[in-house]
């Protein structure tokens, strides 16, 4: 079991990848791991994570083994990299269901949002070192 928040992030998702790389910057006590679901071994070295699942909502897993999903996902790594006070309205009573329904929406519509934001709807594999 990790002691970091592992997160199972979409690698052709260009609005993805740029918050990962954010992350990741923020990341100085390596508190985060970043797991990408299209990574060729991905399927082996996580059978318990549903890759089409993955692909429609955010999926992490916390050091303890428990999984989050969604904006859980991005407050718990946002925390992280103490800055959850960015997040944590997202995860407040009545603006949670709020957000989490928004969230659906733009998980749903990424990456056509990814490209009037960024210029690319997909890449291939966009990588976190770029």
């Amino acid at each position: 079991m990790s002691e970091r928040l592992v997160l199972f992030y979409d690698g052709g998702c260009p609005l993805c990848v740029r918050e990962m790389r954010h992350l990741r910057a923020l990341d100085k006590q390596q508190r985060l791991q970043f797991e990408n679901i299209w990574q060729a071994d991905f399927s082996e070295r996580f059978p318990e994570i549903d890759v089409t699942e993955a692909n429609r909502i955010l999926h992490g897993r916390m050091p303890n083994g428990e999984m989050i999903y969604g904006l859980d996902v991005t407050h718990a790594a946002w925390s992280a990299v103490n800055r959850g006070w960015l997040t944590a309205a997202l995860r407040w009573p009545i603006i949670r269901w709020f957000a989490d329904k928004g969230y659906l929406g733009f998980a749903k519509h990424r990456n056509r949002l990814s490209k009037l934001i960024t210029g690319q709807e997909r890449c291939l594999q966009c990588s976190l070192d770029e």
